[in-house]
């Protein structure tokens, strides 16, 4: 199953929705009450079954077109937004960043959470060395301590794309790594949240970003250093991983800063994370 949160009035709040061939319904239409994924994940696994069954007893004519809707964020209300850096080596060398004593691990601040074909205001006056990273990112599904590699992928609810977009400056001023990946709308997510059983392979995936149509990273989720199944048993360890808990993978190489001269975000800039299996997520970048 796919799902997202659509407006679907220009004073409305977002609403959970399945979408299936550019065509959507209100989990509310269902027979759900849930407001968000969030929401439904806590719910439990029969829930969402019960969703899926009901979705798919549906007529032709009770589904509507995407094209009469907006996208909000894919994930809203999540427990924490974690990142991982430095999980392709290619990115790593890119940076100049040593990824050899473990998983790189921050949060997001869930003011950086945007929406696919929504706005990235870009703040000159803090930085002009605006970034992207196209990211995979995973949506935990029941709570996570402790566990195996060989058991890791059992915890996921499901897959989405993200745009990690970093403040180059900042991020090489400080420390640490949320400030400057946390700027508002920094985190697009989206289009949608693939449920896991449509993915049956997360290191399959073909990953690529383009930047006003220009192919600026084109790789595979195989060159992974840490799989998705390695990184949930050892954030595991330390921690438990809440249902809802989204962890975005890191990036592969080609990002703006490694190119020469170096590609920085711009007002009037377009860019455009695809994942195979889940889909394109766009962002239009604009004036703080």
């Amino acid at each position: 199953m796919r799902f997202a949160h659509l407006v679907l009035s220009p004073a409305g709040t977002p609403e959970l929705v399945v979408v299936s061939d550019e065509r959507f319904v209100p989990v509310q239409r269902l027979g759900a009450t849930h407001a968000t994924l969030q929401q439904l994940i806590e719910a439990g696994p029969d829930e969402v079954e019960r969703v899926r069954a009901a979705a798919a007893a549906l007529a032709d004519d009770d589904w509507a077109p995407l094209s009469d809707a907006v996208f909000a964020p894919a994930i809203i209300d999540a427990p924490i937004v974690l990142a991982v850096g430095l999980n392709y080596d290619e990115h790593a060398s890119e940076l100049s960043l040593d990824n050899d004593s473990g998983p790189v691990l921050f949060s997001l601040f869930p003011n950086s959470l945007g929406a696919h074909e929504g706005e990235v205001p870009l703040p000159a006056h803090i930085s002009e060395e605006v970034d992207y990273e196209g990211e995979l990112g995973v949506v935990i599904g029941r709570a996570a301590k402790n566990v195996s590699p060989e058991e890791a992928l059992d915890y996921v609810f499901g897959y989405t794309v993200i745009n990690d977009i970093t403040a180059r400056n900042v991020q090489f001023q400080e420390p640490q790594w949320s400030r400057c990946k946390s700027f508002d709308g920094f985190t697009p997510i989206g289009p949608v949240v693939v449920t896991a059983d449509q993915i049956p392979d997360p290191q399959a995936l073909h990953i690529a970003t383009d930047v006003d149509e220009l192919r600026v990273q084109d790789s595979t989720t195989e060159y992974m250093i840490r799989t998705v199944a390695q990184l949930i048993s050892s954030i595991s360890q330390s921690l438990t991983l809440l249902p809802g808990t989204v962890i975005s993978t890191g990036s592969p190489g080609g990002a703006g800063r490694s190119r020469k001269p170096p590609l920085y975000l711009r007002p009037g800039t377009d860019v455009t994370v695809t994942i195979e299996g889940i889909g394109s997520l766009t962002s239009h970048c604009v004036p703080a």
